[in-house]
């Protein structure tokens, strides 16, 4: 048995979608761990493009099992309609046979999406640049032991008792704001019809990932979002709402301990979505020649991404304490074109230099990037297949982040086809997991 967990070590949309379908191909089971539909992986197949929400990545290979977590928030509606969308691009998904869904995974409801839309209008100028889509206030619920968890869908009784206790907070909650009441008739019989079309999925996940384990299956845990996004770990309050690193495949019902190597994704430059600090974001036409180059717009919310030069102090910074063994690097094509390239080395704020990311500073905003100027490139990278036929002042910046990291970096992305991949040499770590990468 080999597992093997893939995590997002910025500000997410480093292209693990990518990592995590080339990885799947010699998976038996793939795990979605945490987040809910705010996140969105790309997989570009034979020049078809998938855009995948809540569905693990493994979905796109045949024979490859696929399993929601239980630290996972699912919107049950939103599950259905990506499920149909994907059967109609030709894709087979089977509740009950290459698809499942944990009992314990927490329920996205309607008065979660409309609470998530009034939050974020009460913040006002402190907005955080959430998606609206309800999974703050369902994680919320979870911590407030008044939400409710797909198993709850099986049993009518159970659920109405369920959905009578949510409502007596909810309601008042959104008629003290003038907003109108949750129907409690409407939703359980709306709730009760998603059901019917998912419970065939339900399953006690850790139990299904445990046996996994024990018959020697080859398992792949896959995050969402990024690091700095992590709830405790991350740039707070600009963050997501779950546990993003590996610490979060836990409420899957499968020891992290257990994890045999972890593997981080990271683009080649850097983006984030929304709120929050960014200290080597460029906000000048290099900005904008980068998001253009770069298709840097959400998978999920067609928003367009802000981008900066690849942040050394943040990257170094997740890779320690996500535990990362090695990285991915995408979309280093995206660099073709620049004469200079900066890497952020160290931050700059308030008399203080930042070698260290300084986790848990209020006032990251104030900090600015100090930066090391390396050899920029001309030429086209998207046809390269070997590191030997990159252009040398690629090699010595991928080299440079190499060393400023302290792990391999064995795997690099050149476009976003399934081919358009460059492998250098084994990764570290043992047994199938190099299979896995495709070394």
């Amino acid at each position: 048995m080999s597992s093997i967990c893939v995590v997002g070590i910025q500000w997410g949309d480093e292209g693990k979608g990518k990592v995590i379908d080339m990885m799947s191909e010699s998976s038996d089971l793939v795990v979605r761990y945490s987040g809910g539909n705010n996140a969105g992986h790309t997989v570009v197949v034979g020049g078809d493009k998938f855009v995948l929400h809540l569905l693990p990545s493994g979905i796109l290979r045949p024979g490859t099992q696929n399993l929601i977590g239980g630290g996972v928030v699912v919107d049950p509606w939103e599950l259905v309609k990506e499920i149909e969308g994907i059967r109609g691009l030709g894709i087979q998904v089977e509740l009950g046979k290459n698809l499942f869904i944990s009992w314990t995974a927490h329920l996205i409801l309607p008065y979660h999406r409309m609470q998530d839309k009034v939050m974020e209008e009460l913040r006002g100028h402190g907005k955080i640049g959430t998606t609206g889509r309800g999974i703050g206030p369902a994680y919320q619920d979870r911590a407030s032991r008044i939400g409710l968890r797909f198993s709850d869908l099986a049993d009518r009784e159970v659920l109405a008792k369920r959905v009578d206790a949510a409502l007596a907070f909810k309601n008042r909650f959104l008629q003290g704001l003038g907003k109108p009441r949750i129907d409690r008739d409407q939703l359980l019989q709306d709730l009760e019809e998603v059901g019917r079309f998912l419970l065939p999925g339900g399953v006690d996940a850790g139990a299904e990932i445990r046996r996994a384990a024990r018959e020697k299956k080859e398992i792949l845990f896959e995050g969402a979002q990024g690091m700095m996004l992590d709830v405790d770990l991350g740039t707070y309050p600009y963050v997501t709402s779950s546990s993003v690193g590996p610490s979060g495949i836990g409420a899957a019902g499968f020891p992290p301990r257990n994890v045999q190597r972890v593997v981080g994704v990271a683009k080649a430059y850097t983006t984030r979505v929304g709120e929050g600090p960014f200290p080597t974001e460029l906000l000048d036409d290099l900005g904008e020649r980068i998001r253009t180059q770069g298709r840097e717009f959400g998978a999920t919310t067609g928003r367009p991404r802000r981008c900066g030069w690849f942040d050394l102090v943040a990257v170094r910074y997740a890779v320690e304490v996500a535990g990362v063994d090695e990285l991915c690097l995408t979309n280093l094509d995206v660099l073709s074109g620049l004469p200079k390239l900066q890497v952020a080395v160290s931050y700059e704020g308030k008399g203080r230099k930042y070698e260290v990311f300084p986790a848990g500073v209020p006032d990251l905003d104030h900090c600015e990037a100090r930066y090391q100027e390396l050899e920029g490139w001309e030429e086209d990278l998207t046809g390269v297949r070997t590191f030997e036929e990159l252009p040398a002042a690629a090699r010595a910046y991928v080299e440079f982040l190499e060393e400023g990291l302290g792990i391999p970096i064995p795997v690099l992305s050149v476009g976003p086809g399934r081919n358009q991949v460059i492998h250098r040499g084994a990764p570290s770590g043992k047994g199938s997991n190099a299979r896995a990468l495709g070394v």
